[in-house]
Protein backbone atom coordinates (compact mmCIF):
# COMPACT_ATOMS: atom_id res chain seq x y z
CA UNK A 1 0.00 0.00 0.00
CA UNK A 2 1.07 3.45 -0.80
CA UNK A 3 1.66 5.13 2.70
CA UNK A 4 3.13 1.85 4.15
CA UNK A 5 6.12 1.81 1.78
CA UNK A 6 9.55 2.03 2.79
CA UNK A 7 10.94 5.44 1.08
CA UNK A 8 13.90 6.31 3.32
CA UNK A 9 16.84 4.43 0.93
CA UNK A 10 17.48 7.18 -1.33
CA UNK A 11 17.67 9.71 1.35
CA UNK A 12 20.21 6.97 3.09
CA UNK A 13 21.96 6.69 0.16
CA UNK A 14 22.55 10.54 -0.39
CA UNK A 15 23.12 10.75 3.30
CA UNK A 16 26.13 8.67 3.04
CA UNK A 17 27.23 10.57 -0.13
CA UNK A 18 26.95 13.56 1.65
CA UNK A 19 29.21 12.82 5.00
CA UNK A 20 31.99 12.13 1.93
CA UNK A 21 31.99 15.58 1.60
CA UNK A 22 34.59 17.71 3.26
CA UNK A 23 33.40 19.44 6.66
CA UNK A 24 34.11 22.83 5.13
CA UNK A 25 31.96 22.27 1.70
CA UNK A 26 29.05 20.92 4.10
CA UNK A 27 28.99 24.00 6.04
CA UNK A 28 29.02 26.32 3.40
CA UNK A 29 26.35 24.33 2.07
CA UNK A 30 24.24 24.91 5.19
CA UNK A 31 24.43 28.35 5.54
CA UNK A 32 23.40 28.61 1.54
CA UNK A 33 20.56 26.50 2.91
CA UNK A 34 19.52 28.93 5.99
CA UNK A 35 20.26 32.09 3.65
CA UNK A 36 18.16 30.79 1.19
CA UNK A 37 15.06 29.61 4.10
CA UNK A 38 15.87 33.31 5.54
CA UNK A 39 15.26 34.85 1.97
CA UNK A 40 12.10 32.63 1.78
CA UNK A 41 10.68 33.26 4.84
CA UNK A 42 11.62 37.09 4.59
CA UNK A 43 9.42 37.32 1.37
CA UNK A 44 5.86 37.92 3.36
CA UNK A 45 7.38 41.28 4.49
CA UNK A 46 9.06 42.51 1.28
CA UNK A 47 6.35 41.36 -1.03
CA UNK A 48 2.63 42.22 0.81
CA UNK A 49 0.53 39.86 -1.10
CA UNK A 50 2.73 37.28 -3.30
CA UNK A 51 5.15 37.10 -0.36
CA UNK A 52 3.01 35.28 1.37
CA UNK A 53 2.68 32.88 -1.34
CA UNK A 54 6.48 32.64 -1.07
CA UNK A 55 7.17 32.37 2.24
CA UNK A 56 6.13 28.48 2.65
CA UNK A 57 8.75 27.32 0.66
CA UNK A 58 11.29 28.48 3.31
CA UNK A 59 10.42 24.48 4.31
CA UNK A 60 12.22 23.64 1.55
CA UNK A 61 15.68 24.44 2.22
CA UNK A 62 15.74 23.51 6.37
CA UNK A 63 14.34 20.17 4.68
CA UNK A 64 16.72 19.33 2.45
CA UNK A 65 19.54 20.15 5.11
CA UNK A 66 17.96 17.76 7.44
CA UNK A 67 17.78 15.09 5.59
CA UNK A 68 21.27 15.73 4.66
CA UNK A 69 22.65 15.61 7.84
CA UNK A 70 20.86 16.07 11.10
CA UNK A 71 22.82 17.85 12.75
CA UNK A 72 23.80 20.91 9.97
CA UNK A 73 19.89 20.85 9.47
CA UNK A 74 19.73 22.14 13.02
CA UNK A 75 22.32 24.60 12.60
CA UNK A 76 20.65 26.03 9.73
CA UNK A 77 17.76 25.99 11.60
CA UNK A 78 19.52 28.11 14.14
CA UNK A 79 21.33 30.13 11.48
CA UNK A 80 17.90 31.50 9.35
CA UNK A 81 16.64 32.40 12.95
CA UNK A 82 19.28 34.84 13.43
CA UNK A 83 19.05 36.20 9.86
CA UNK A 84 15.82 36.63 10.35
CA UNK A 85 15.98 38.38 13.00
CA UNK A 86 18.48 40.66 10.52
CA UNK A 87 16.10 40.73 7.69
CA UNK A 88 12.33 40.96 9.24
CA UNK A 89 12.39 40.34 13.02
CA UNK A 90 8.51 40.07 12.14
CA UNK A 91 8.58 36.88 10.86
CA UNK A 92 10.51 35.65 13.95
CA UNK A 93 7.26 34.58 15.70
CA UNK A 94 6.19 32.38 12.41
CA UNK A 95 9.28 31.25 11.40
CA UNK A 96 10.59 28.52 14.54
CA UNK A 97 7.50 27.51 15.34
CA UNK A 98 5.90 26.42 11.61
CA UNK A 99 7.75 26.25 8.74
CA UNK A 100 11.45 25.88 10.24
CA UNK A 101 10.31 23.73 12.62
CA UNK A 102 8.20 21.64 10.22
CA UNK A 103 11.40 20.95 7.76
CA UNK A 104 13.56 20.03 11.09
CA UNK A 105 10.88 17.61 12.02
CA UNK A 106 10.44 16.14 8.59
CA UNK A 107 13.93 15.95 8.43
CA UNK A 108 14.41 14.48 11.83
CA UNK A 109 11.70 11.66 10.49
CA UNK A 110 13.53 10.85 7.78
CA UNK A 111 16.19 9.89 9.66
CA UNK A 112 14.96 7.61 12.54
CA UNK A 113 11.22 6.28 10.33
CA UNK A 114 11.21 4.14 6.95
CA UNK A 115 7.26 4.10 6.35
CA UNK A 116 6.14 7.22 4.71
CA UNK A 117 3.26 7.32 7.09
CA UNK A 118 5.33 7.41 10.00
CA UNK A 119 7.35 10.45 8.35
CA UNK A 120 4.60 12.12 7.72
CA UNK A 121 3.14 11.66 11.13
CA UNK A 122 6.08 12.66 13.00
CA UNK A 123 6.63 15.62 10.27
CA UNK A 124 2.86 16.56 11.15
CA UNK A 125 3.56 16.10 15.03
CA UNK A 126 6.32 18.96 14.94
CA UNK A 127 4.12 21.19 13.19
CA UNK A 128 0.77 20.96 15.15
CA UNK A 129 3.03 21.26 18.46
CA UNK A 130 4.29 24.39 17.02
CA UNK A 131 1.14 25.71 16.02
CA UNK A 132 -0.59 25.24 18.96
CA UNK A 133 2.65 26.57 21.31
CA UNK A 134 2.03 30.05 18.95
CA UNK A 135 -1.95 29.69 19.60
CA UNK A 136 -2.08 28.51 22.74
CA UNK A 137 1.02 29.45 24.79
CA UNK A 138 2.21 32.77 22.73
CA UNK A 139 -1.73 33.60 22.20
CA UNK A 140 -0.36 34.59 18.59
CA UNK A 141 -3.72 34.25 16.06
CA UNK A 142 -1.70 32.13 13.68
CA UNK A 143 -4.88 31.00 11.64
CA UNK A 144 -6.89 34.52 12.37
CA UNK A 145 -9.52 36.08 14.61
CA UNK A 146 -11.56 33.09 14.28
CA UNK A 147 -10.03 30.40 15.44
CA UNK A 148 -9.72 31.11 19.18
CA UNK A 149 -6.35 30.94 21.04
CA UNK A 150 -7.62 28.52 23.73
CA UNK A 151 -7.43 25.36 23.78
CA UNK A 152 -10.11 22.61 22.04
CA UNK A 153 -9.72 19.45 20.73
CA UNK A 154 -11.54 20.31 17.70
CA UNK A 155 -9.01 22.65 16.75
CA UNK A 156 -6.04 20.52 17.71
CA UNK A 157 -7.67 17.98 15.42
CA UNK A 158 -7.98 20.10 12.76
CA UNK A 159 -4.97 21.38 12.79
CA UNK A 160 -3.20 17.87 13.05
CA UNK A 161 -5.07 16.66 10.04
CA UNK A 162 -3.89 19.88 8.25
CA UNK A 163 -0.36 19.18 9.34
CA UNK A 164 -0.38 15.80 7.58
CA UNK A 165 -1.65 16.41 4.45
CA UNK A 166 0.85 19.59 4.22
CA UNK A 167 3.57 17.33 5.34
CA UNK A 168 2.47 14.46 3.24
CA UNK A 169 2.64 17.55 0.03
CA UNK A 170 6.03 18.15 1.20
CA UNK A 171 7.32 14.26 1.28
CA UNK A 172 6.35 13.68 -2.22
CA UNK A 173 7.98 16.99 -3.39
CA UNK A 174 11.00 16.37 -1.70
CA UNK A 175 11.01 12.65 -2.45
CA UNK A 176 10.32 13.66 -6.56
CA UNK A 177 13.87 16.01 -6.25
CA UNK A 178 15.85 13.51 -4.20
CA UNK A 179 15.38 10.99 -6.91
CA UNK A 180 16.35 13.52 -9.81
CA UNK A 181 19.20 14.46 -7.68
CA UNK A 182 20.31 10.73 -7.16
CA UNK A 183 20.20 10.70 -11.13
CA UNK A 184 22.11 13.51 -11.44
CA UNK A 185 24.77 12.23 -8.87
CA UNK A 186 24.82 8.25 -10.43
CA UNK A 187 25.30 9.83 -14.14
Amino acid sequence: MYFFKTISENVKSIHADFKKNSKTKRMVLCALFACIAAVLQAAGGFLPVLGYFISPFATAPILFCSMFSLPLGLMAYFLTNLLLLILQPSELIVFPFTTGLLGVGTGVAFYFFKKRISIIVAGAAFLTVGIMILLNVVKFPLLGPTISTSFSFLTTGSIFLFSCIYNWIWIDIVLILFKRLNKTLTR
